[in-house]
């Protein structure tokens, strides 16, 4: 292996906090996903970024917010901003509202990156459009931490439409979903608002499921690879 493969491989100095939490996380026990989801803690998640490619864009906040217990906890938050080397354009600013002197004065992102590890541990992660916001974390996981996350990710973009398919026609975006249920948004594009308004989705859905007989992770992995399909293959219903 040359020099610089064993560099890229060299784990990453830590402050003596981080690299506990990060020792912490990755000495964790993996879920078991086929308990029913209502008992367990799982984890919402919501992210800022500086543009819509997942791929290429840079991760400039993450939140989320855990339910427990079927009981969407308001005192189980975490939220941070990256400290950023250059703040994102004018354009993407006016989405998120993070300016540019909250990006480039934010948290350092191994500190960051960290401390969501440690609040989410390994429950499983949910989100609406959940590619996008796994890729984002993983990058940034990956570039600052040399690891990926090993939680189980649901998409709520894809079990939504499964669960309640009378409104899949009417309903495609969050904001859409949102109004079905009533729920309201106070800040949107604020990732801990946004958290928070996906996790009283969420409530909706499990009930859904779990009134359908699918109260499990498991059992709703399998459903929303049957939607994945579906949405590929042009049948979405």
């Amino acid at each position: 292996m040359s020099w610089l493969g064993r560099f890229l491989r060299r784990p990453p100095a830590l402050a003596r906090d981080d690299a506990a939490a990060l020792a912490a996380y990755r000495a964790q026990a993996q879920p078991d996903l086929n308990a029913a989801l209502s008992a367990q803690r799982v984890v919402v998640v919501d992210v800022e970024s500086s543009g819509l490619d997942p791929h290429h864009d840079r991760l400039i906040s993450v939140a989320g917010i855990a339910m427990r217990g079927g009981l969407v906890r308001l005192d189980e938050s975490f939220e941070a901003v990256l400290r950023q080397e250059q703040a994102s354009d004018d354009r993407n600013i006016l989405v998120h509202g993070i300016g540019g002197s909250a990006q480039v004065g934010g948290r350092d992102p191994a500190g960051a990156l960290c401390g969501f590890l440690a609040f989410a541990g390994k429950d499983p992660l949910i989100a609406f459009h959940a590619d996008f916001d796994r890729i984002l974390i993983e990058r940034a996981t990956t570039s600052v931490l040399r690891m990926k996350p090993e939680n189980a990710w649901l998409d709520l973009a894809l079990l939504a439409p499964a669960l309640f398919p009378d409104r899949a026609q009417s309903a495609r975006v969050l904001d859409d979903w949102l109004g079905v249920f009533g729920i309201e948004n106070h800040a949107r594009h604020d990732a801990l608002a946004d958290a928070l308004a996906t996790a009283q989705l969420l409530l909706a859905a499990l009930a859904a499921a779990e009134w359908a007989g699918l109260p499990a992770w498991a059992d709703l992995a399998r459903l929303q690879k049957d939607q994945r399909w579906l949405a590929a293959s042009g049948r979405v219903v």
